[in-house]
C-alpha cells in the first residue's frame, strides 16, 4: 500500500466527522480504525506474507492483508500525532480485534434493515477527495493506480457510513444527562475550582504541505514557516500574518480558533501553548497537514463561557419526481454562480426557490450555537469565510447551499452554560455505552480465529 492510499485512509475520520452525527472523534467515543481503505496487490507480497484468512465473522472473512492494511494505517497515524507505538505483535491484536468488532456492528446495522443512501456516498467520496485537494476524478485514479477499485472504496465508505447509522440509533438515542447531572456538576465545580473549562484563544499560521511532496519540497515549506515565525517574533502584526499568509480556514478570523478548553484543541495545540502565557509564540510545529505557529491570544480562568456562532441563511431544494437530486445541484450550482456575478440576490434567491421553513427570511437562520445544525450542514458552515457561499451539498435533508453572513465569540449566559456542561458529561456517558454495547455485539457475533496475522 502505497502512501498515497495510506494519506487518503488517514483523512477518512476526519471526513466521517462531518458527515454523521455520532462520531468517534466528536463524540468521545473510540475512533474507527478497522475499516481498510485499500487490499494487497496480488503478487507484491512475499511469500512469508501471502494473503489468508485469519477470522471469520458470521461467515464473513478478514483476511491477513487487510489487517497488515490497517495497522500500516493506524501506525501512520499515531506517528503524525506524536504518539507512542505499540509493538507490533500488540499493534497487530488490537487492529484484529477493533475489525472484528467493527464488522459484527456493520452485519447487524444490515440485518435490522439501515441502509446509506448514494448520495452521502457520494458526499463522502467528494470529501476525502476535497481533504487531499484534488477532485473525485483524481482520487479514484490514484486509487486505481494503487490496486484499489472504486467500487471496493465506495463499498468501505458505505460500511463506516453504516456503523455511524447504528452508532447513532443503538447508542447516541439512549444516553441522556438529567439536571440533577448537571447541579452536581457545578457544585464539584465549585469545591475543586477545577480548569477542566479553562479557556485558551490559540491563532494560527499553518504553512501546508502537500501528501506527495518530496524531501526538497518539504523543507521549503519548513523554510517558509521559519520566515513567518521570525517575522512573527519581530512583532509583526500576527492576525494580518495569518490573513495574508495562511493556509488554514481560519486564516480570515486572523487565524483564531475561538475560545475554547484544552480538550477541544489538537493535541500538539494544547501541549505546545499549556505551559505559555498570553501573547507567547510557539515554536514552528509539525503535523500530518504541515507546518504551525501558534500565538495565545488569550487564556480565561474557569466559569466565563464564550461560544462561537454562525450566522447564515441557505437554499434547500429536496429531491422529488420533478427534480431529482443532478437536478437540484445544477439549479444550485446556477444560482450561487448568479448571486456571486452580481446578476441575483441569495435573500430573493431564498424566497422564490428554498423549500425550507427559513424561505420567508430569506433563508436567514440567525444565529447560531455550535450543535444546534445537523454534523454535515455545520460542518460546511464551519469552513465558510463572511461572505463565503459553499458548493451545493448534500444533507439527510436535502441539497443545500449556505452563504455565512457573520461570525461572532459572545458569551454563554447561564442557560446556555448548562447545556455545555451536558453536553460534556453526555459524551463521557456516551463512550461507556459504546464500549458496553460494542461489548455485546462483540459477544453475540460467532467468531472463528484461524491463523495468527503476519506482521
Amino acid at each position: 500500500m502505497t502512501h498515497r492510499v495510506l494519506a487518503i485512509a488517514t483523512t477518512l475520520a476526519a471526513v466521517l466527522a462531518a458527515l454523521a452525527p455520532l462520531n468517534a472523534l466528536a463524540q468521545g467515543l473510540k475512533p474507527l480504525q478497522a475499516q481498510t481503505l485499500g487490499s494487497p496487490r496480488v503478487g507484491s507480497e512475499s511469500p512469508q506474507q501471502a494473503d489468508f484468512i485469519v477470522a471469520i465473522v458470521n461467515s464473513e472473512p478478514i483476511t491477513n492483508g487487510e489487517v497488515r492494511i490497517e495497522a500500516a494505517r493506524l501506525s501512520q497515524q499515531l506517528a503524525q500525532a506524536r504518539r507512542p507505538l505499540p509493538s507490533a505483535s500488540e499493534l497487530t491484536r488490537a487492529v484484529l480485534e477493533r475489525m472484528i468488532s467493527d464488522k459484527a456492528q456493520v452485519q447487524l446495522a444490515r440485518e435490522m434493515g439501515l441502509r446509506v443512501e448514494d448520495t452521502m456516498v457520494d458526499q463522502a467520496e467528494l470529501s476525502v477527495a476535497q481533504q487531499n485537494r484534488i477532485d473525485v476524478q483524481e482520487l479514484r485514479r490514484r486509487l486505481v493506480a494503487d490496486g484499489l477499485s472504486v467500487a471496493q472504496f465506495r463499498g468501505q465508505l458505505r460500511d463506516q457510513l453504516l456503523l455511524q447509522r447504528i452508532r447513532e440509533r443503538e447508542v447516541d438515542a439512549r444516553v441522556r444527562v438529567t439536571d440533577a447531572e448537571v447541579d452536581q456538576f457545578l457544585r464539584d465545580e465549585q469545591v475543586n475550582s477545577s480548569a477542566a473549562l479553562q479557556e485558551i484563544n490559540v491563532a494560527q499560521i499553518l504553512v501546508a504541505v502537500p501528501e506527495s511532496a518530496t524531501p526538497e519540497q518539504i523543507a521549503v515549506f519548513q523554510a517558509k514557516a521559519q520566515s513567518l515565525l521570525a517575522r512573527a517574533r519581530a512583532n509583526e502584526d500576527f492576525g494580518k500574518l495569518a490573513r495574508d499568509t495562511s493556509d488554514a480556514a481560519d486564516r480570515a478570523n486572523g487565524g483564531q480558533m475561538g475560545l475554547r478548553s484544552p480538550d477541544r484543541l489538537p493535541p500538539l495545540f494544547s501541549d505546545a501553548t499549556k505551559n505559555l502565557n498570553e501573547g507567547a509564540i510557539t515554536d514552528v510545529l509539525r503535523s500530518g497537514a504541515g507546518f504551525h505557529i501558534l500565538k495565545v491570544v488569550e487564556k480565561r480562568a474557569p466559569g466565563g463561557m464564550m461560544v462561537t456562532q454562525n450566522r447564515a441563511r441557505h437554499i434547500l431544494l429536496r429531491s422529488t419526481a420533478q427534480m431529482n437530486e443532478a437536478q437540484a445541484r445544477e439549479k444550485l450550482t446556477d444560482i450561487r454562480r448568479r448571486v456571486q456575478a452580481g446578476q441575483a440576490d441569495f435573500a430573493t434567491m431564498a424566497r422564490e426557490n428554498s423549500q425550507d421553513g427559513s424561505a420567508p427570511q430569506g433563508g436567514d437562520l440567525g444565529w447560531a450555537s455550535p450543535g444546534q445544525f445537523v454534523p454535515e450542514f455545520e460542518a460546511v458552515i464551519n469552513a465558510l469565510v463572511p461572505n463565503q457561499i459553499s458548493e451545493p451539498f448534500v444533507s439527510r435533508f436535502g441539497m443545500h447551499v449556505i452563504e455565512l453572513i457573520e461570525r461572532r465569540t459572545v458569551p454563554l449566559g447561564q442557560k446556555e452554560q448548562r447545556e455545555v456542561i451536558r453536553g460534556q458529561l453526555r459524551e463521557k456517558k456516551l463512550d461507556t455505552a459504546y464500549a458496553a454495547w460494542a461489548q455485546d455485539v462483540r459477544g453475540r457475533a460467532y467468531v472463528e480465529m484461524r491463523e495468527s496475522p503476519l506482521q
